[in-house]
C-alpha cells in the first residue's frame, strides 16, 4: 500500500516546495541617512560689484595750439611735478610767427616816431598861424592812428610770445600719468588730449551698477568697500557721484565711491571690491551645498516633518556669500533641509534624517 502511496506524494511535495520558492519575502531597504539643518538669518546680505581705484580728480591735458609733436618727455605710470614740461610741439612755426610781429612792432614804433615829428612840426606853424587847423587835425588824427597801431601791434606780438610758450605742455598739478594719447610725429590739433593725469590727493573706486536696479542705488548711500590687497578688512565709504545714464554699450550706470576714512591704502589701478548692503528685512540661509538648480531655476530638497519624505522646492535666492546663500522665497524657519548630497536625491524618497555627528534627528518635535 505504501508503495503505491510514495508515488504520489513526493510530486505533491515538490510542487509545494517550488510554490514556496516562488514567493519569497520583499526585503525593505533602509532609508537613507541625509543631513539636514534648518535655515538660518543670513545676519548681514550685501551685493556684490568689483571695481578699480582711481584718482578723484583725473586730468586731460592739452596744447592750446596745434602743431607736430617734437618731443615726449614722459610716459604712463611717471610721477609727474606741477608744471613739469610733459612734451613739446614743434617750435620753427610759432618762431617765426613771434619774428613777424617783433617786425611789426619795430615798424609800428618807426612810424609813430615820424608821425609825432609831423604832429610837433604842425602844431609849432599853427601856433604861428603858418598852418591851416585842417592841416593840424589831419597830423594830430594821424599821430593817434600811430599810437593805436603800436598798441596793436604790442598786443599781437604778446599772443605770439604765449603761443611759442604753449608749444610746451606742462603738467597743471603733481600726479601719476595715467594715459598717453599721441606719440612724437602725430600732428594734433588744439585742446586734442594728450595726456591724463591722476591728480595726488583723493582716490576713489569706480563700479559699474546694473540697469534692472539702479533704484536701489542714491548718492550719499553708505556702502563698505574692500581692496585687493587688504582682504581682511573693510573700508567705510559712500556713494558720490552717479552717472544719470547708462552706457550706450554695456547698459550699465558708471558710479564713484569715495573713502569716508583717512589714510585708505587705496593705490590707482588696484582691484576692489564694493559691498551695498541689501535693505529691508534679513532673508533666512543654507548652506551653498544644500542649493541645486535644473533649467536656471534653484531649488532645495525640503523632509517632510511626518513622513520623513523628499519634497523638490522652488525657491529664490539672493547674492551668494562665501559658504551659504540668502534665501528671498520659498522657505521657512521651521523647514528642514537637506544639506548634503543632494545630486543623488529623489521626489518623494524616504530618508533618515541625521545631524553633523550622525545623530538621528526627530523633526516631528521640532514643529
Amino acid at each position: 500500500m505504501f508503495r503505491h502511496v510514495l508515488p504520489l506524494a513526493l510530486p505533491a511535495s515538490l510542487v509545494l516546495l517550488l510554490a514556496a520558492c516562488g514567493t519569497p519575502e520583499e526585503v525593505k531597504v533602509p532609508p537613507r541617512p541625509a543631513l539636514v539643518v534648518q535655515p538660518q538669518p543670513a545676519g548681514e546680505t550685501a551685493d556684490t560689484y568689483p571695481g578699480e581705484v582711481r584718482a578723484r580728480l583725473e586730468q586731460d591735458l592739452a596744447f592750446r595750439i596745434g602743431g607736430k609733436v617734437s618731443k615726449r618727455l614722459v610716459d604712463v605710470g611717471e610721477r609727474v611735478k606741477k608744471d613739469q614740461p610733459l612734451a613739446e610741439l614743434d617750435p620753427q612755426d610759432v618762431q617765426l610767427q613771434l619774428e613777424a610781429q617783433r617786425a611789426q612792432v619795430a615798424a609800428a614804433s618807426a612810424n609813430l616816431q615820424l608821425v609825432r615829428s609831423e604832429r610837433d612840426r604842425y602844431k609849432t606853424l599853427f601856433d604861428r598861424q603858418m598852418a591851416s587847423r585842417s592841416q593840424y587835425d589831419n597830423a594830430e588824427n594821424l599821430y593817434r592812428a600811430g599810437e593805436a597801431r603800436v598798441k596793436q601791434a604790442k598786443a599781437e606780438f604778446d599772443v605770439s610770445s604765449n603761443q611759442a610758450g604753449y608749444s610746451v605742455l606742462r603738467a597743471t598739478q603733481a600726479g601719476v600719468v595715467s594715459r598717453r594719447v599721441v606719440e612724437v610725429g602725430n600732428v594734433v590739433a588744439a585742446g586734442q588730449t594728450v595726456f591724463s593725469v591722476a591728480v595726488d590727493g583723493e582716490r576713489e573706486v569706480v563700479i559699474s551698477l546694473p540697469e534692472h536696479s539702479i533704484e536701489r542705488f542714491r548718492i550719499g548711500q553708505e556702502v563698505f568697500v574692500e581692496l585687493w590687497s587688504r582682504p581682511d578688512k573693510r573700508f567705510a565709504g559712500r556713494i558720490r557721484e552717479l552717472s544719470p545714464a547708462a552706457d550706450s554699450q554695456s547698459r550699465t550706470y558708471a558710479a564713484r565711491v569715495s573713502f569716508t576714512a583717512d589714510n585708505v591704502p587705496a593705490d590707482l589701478g588696484q582691484s576692489a571690491r564694493v559691498f551695498v548692503p541689501v535693505a529691508g528685512d534679513v532673508p533666512l540661509a543654507v548652506p551653498l551645498s544644500a542649493l541645486s538648480a535644473e533649467g536656471g531655476q534653484p531649488y532645495v530638497w525640503v523632509v517632510d516633518p511626518k513622513s520623513s519624505k523628499l519634497e523638490r522646492r522652488k525657491v529664490k535666492v539672493g547674492p551668494y556669500g562665501e559658504d551659504q546663500v540668502p534665501v528671498l522665497e520659498g522657505l521657512k524657519a521651521k523647514d528642514w533641509v537637506v544639506a548634503a548630497g543632494v545630486q543623488v536625491l529623489r521626489e518623494g524618497q524616504e530618508v533618515r534624517p541625521v545631524d553633523h555627528a550622525n545623530r538621528s534627528v526627530k523633526l516631528a518635535a521640532q514643529e
